[in-house]
């Protein structure tokens, strides 16, 4: 399934990005990689426009996944927190999010 995982997120992300995309994920666990999939299956599901316009609706897109996911699923908040910085850093690797973006939006 991780491999799966893998070659479905960097399919995600334009050429020029697939590289250093590809190196991230090759990093991370399963359960990180779920994580990202699940946000981006969130945007594809709450018809949000895939690339977002500024740092500020990227962070609400965010925020209401965090808030999504920490109501379904009772997850340890370090366990969350660190989870949110792997998605932004994805997100930045794939050219989708290059901005900083503040890890506490709710």
């Amino acid at each position: 399934m991780r491999s799966t995982l893998v070659v479905a997120l960097v399919s995600c992300v334009d050429g020029e990005f697939r590289s250093k995309a590809r190196r991230f994920l090759a990093g991370l666990s399963s359960d990180e990689l779920q994580f990202i999939a699940e946000y981006l299956g969130a945007c594809i599901l709450d018809s949000s426009d895939e690339y977002w316009r500024s740092r500020a609706e990227l962070a609400r897109s965010i925020a209401r996944f965090q808030q999504a996911r920490a109501t379904q699923a009772r997850v340890r908040s370090e366990d969350l927190e660190h989870k949110m910085i792997l998605l932004v850093e994805y997100l930045c690797r794939s050219g989708r999010g290059e901005f900083s973006i503040p890890m506490r939006a709710v």
